[in-house]
């Protein structure tokens, strides 16, 4: 079940198990990308040098990155949407050609796919790094310990996660921005966060019934494993206009998620119940055969919302990115608005894709 949360926090983002590629040049090519950045290029380099804060202190970027290289999970796609291709890529959620997922895929379009390191818990790889000649390392949706910061700072100037959140914990508004500025393209950074950030504030006068109502996610990983507020899918939540439990940083400490006791189910009992599973209905099933968990309301009364793990849409709950969001949109709201409209007769239907 999600890859077994991926051993410590780098399962901090949904846990899924992880994936595969090879070689890449991206904007790294110096011939790759000139054409259409060309208008943004004089622009870009006036932006230079930044300096960005980050938890192991600051970076500083002397001149616009042509060879990047992403450590954090998810930083490929805020590259991608500021019209550059990454040389490398980390891999978390599997099956996508450079770690590019379908809602990214036509920024790649037919340009050379990203080469895709792994990180099976004990850190970057760090020759492979060191072999794609970076000149700037991301690792903003991350969680180096110092001594990976440091070693990865010999390479190339990296800049890690902001030390204002848990690992894996920076809001992806945040992140893009970050981003931006480090690839010398703040201004439109911060559009396309405003845009993402539209359609969610559309989503949720669309849907009044979502204002104040409770929500979580959830997972039932080694029994049941809850997101609290730091975790990027609980913000997606409370974006849309939910409230989470009150208990629930309480409950969960200083983390992303935590296992609740059997105590603790009470969690659970919102007025909607976002479940990422394995299979659909073996998993509710299975829940429902808890009889603490079946006595829930929110059991009672069909108020969950399930989402296939192992699933495009799945996968873009985890990624939480600014171009995995509008994708997971689509599907989740017309769930979540089935869940809390308030007749029980009212299926959560699946998405159609």
């Amino acid at each position: 079940m999600l890859g077994s949360l991926r051993g410590t926090r780098l399962a901090a983002a949904l846990v899924s198990a992880l994936l595969l590629f090879t070689t890449a040049c991206g904007s790294g090519d110096d011939s790759e990308g000139s054409a259409e950045n060309a208008g943004n290029k004089e622009s870009a380099n006036s932006a230079f040098p930044v300096s960005i804060p980050h938890k192991y202190g600051s970076t500083s970027i002397k001149a616009e990155p042509k060879r990047i290289v992403t450590v954090g999970l998810t930083d490929q796609d805020a590259v991608l949407a500021l019209g550059k291709v990454p040389v490398g890529t980390t891999e978390w959620l599997g099956g996508y050609k450079g770690a590019i997922g379908p809602w990214a895929a036509d920024k790649l379009g037919s340009k050379k796919a990203p080469t895709v390191l792994t990180d099976t818990g004990t850190g970057p790889q760090t020759e492979k790094i060191a072999a794609l000649k970076p000149d700037l390392i991301l690792a903003v949706y991350g969680g180096l310990t110092k001594e990976q910061y440091e070693t990865l700072s010999k390479f190339a100037p990296v800049v890690a996660q902001p030390k204002a959140y848990n690992d894996f914990g920076v809001p992806w508004q945040e992140q893009t921005e970050i981003i931006g500025k480090a690839l010398g393209q703040e201004t439109e950074a911060k559009e396309l966060v405003e845009g993402v950030q539209a359609d969610f504030k559309k989503a949720a006068e669309d849907n009044p019934d979502f204002a104040g109502k409770t929500a979580v996610m959830a997972t039932p990983y080694e029994g049941m494993f809850v997101f609290g507020s730091q975790d990027a899918r609980s913000r997606l939540l409370t974006d849309l206009g939910f409230k989470l439990p009150t208990d629930l940083d309480k409950v969960i400490g200083d983390e992303f998620g935590a296992n609740i006791s059997k105590e603790r189910t009470d969690l659970l009992d919102t007025d909607a119940l976002v479940w990422i599973v394995s299979d659909v209905a073996k998993d509710e099933a299975k829940l429902n055969k808890d009889a603490l968990y079946a006595d829930l309301n929110v059991a009672k009364q069909d108020r969950e919302v399930f989402v296939k793990e192992a699933s495009d849409y799945g996968n873009s709950v985890s990624f939480v990115s600014v171009l995995s969001l509008p994708y997971m949109l689509e599907r989740l709201v017309p769930q979540l608005a089935a869940a809390v409209d308030g007749d029980t007769a009212t299926k959560v239907e699946q998405p159609a894709s």
